[in-house]
């Protein structure tokens, strides 16, 4: 999945937000990236909290390790996953 890129310190995922929904999710994909819906709202960064909250705990990863890198007011994202390679990120969040 091309939502999926290796970076020099991990991994880069992208992803396509989809606030407020009934219940965090993954959902699929959204073209070339990775489509999550978040139940916070897109209010004072509730939802990109939200988002790195469950890819922390999806991820098995402390959120220490998971970085916002561009998107903070769009729905299309870019997230850093430290010392995780791409394999290991598909594997965890089961797209094989």
């Amino acid at each position: 999945m091309s939502a999926i890129k290796p970076h020099p310190e991990g991994t880069l995922l992208r992803i396509h937000v989809q606030p407020k929904a009934r219940r965090t999710e993954l959902a699929g994909s959204h073209g070339e990236a990775l489509k999550i819906r978040v139940a916070a709202p897109a209010l004072e960064g509730r939802a990109n909290r939200a988002l790195l909250e469950f890819l922390a705990q999806t991820l098995d990863l402390k959120k220490a390790d998971l970085e916002l890198l561009s998107g903070e007011r769009s729905r299309e994202k870019t997230v850093l996953i430290r010392g995780v390679s791409p394999e290991e990120v598909s594997r965890r969040l089961d797209l094989r």
